[in-house]
């Protein structure tokens, strides 16, 4: 039986992005499984959060990582979020710090910055 494949996102506690973020991942990168590491608001949560709160965030990436050998992270915003209402421009701003962010913890997995617009379809913000 062949091993189960994973990705990893970083993405909205809004059930509304949950589906789409997961089959864009799954056809894009032909994983099984994605692992959901979720925020209200996640993109405003990692610029804006503790050292304790990064640590969290850190530890489960690494999870997903080291013993789900997940090759991709994904940072998620998207359209009408609770947790970090601004506008899309900004949004899109703060993924691709955010990507930057994560990038500089040194996983060896590609980070890339997605955006889920007003008709639930994910957009490439950066890879």
């Amino acid at each position: 039986m062949a091993e189960k494949t994973f990705a990893t996102a970083i993405n909205c506690m809004d059930g509304r992005v949950q589906l789409p973020v997961i089959h864009w991942m799954q056809e894009r990168y032909g994983t099984e499984y994605i692992d959901m590491i979720t925020e209200a608001g996640p993109t405003k949560f990692l610029l804006e959060g503790s050292e304790d709160q990064l640590a969290a965030v850190k530890t489960k990436i690494g999870i997903s990582v080291d013993k789900h050998g997940s090759g991709v992270v994904a940072v998620v915003g998207h359209y009408n979020c609770a947790g970090n209402p601004v506008d899309r421009d900004v949004k899109a701003g703060q993924i691709k710090e955010s990507v930057e962010l994560v990038k500089s913890w040194g996983f060896k997995v590609d980070a890339i910055g997605l955006y889920v617009n007003d008709q639930w379809e994910v957009e490439v913000i950066t890879e």
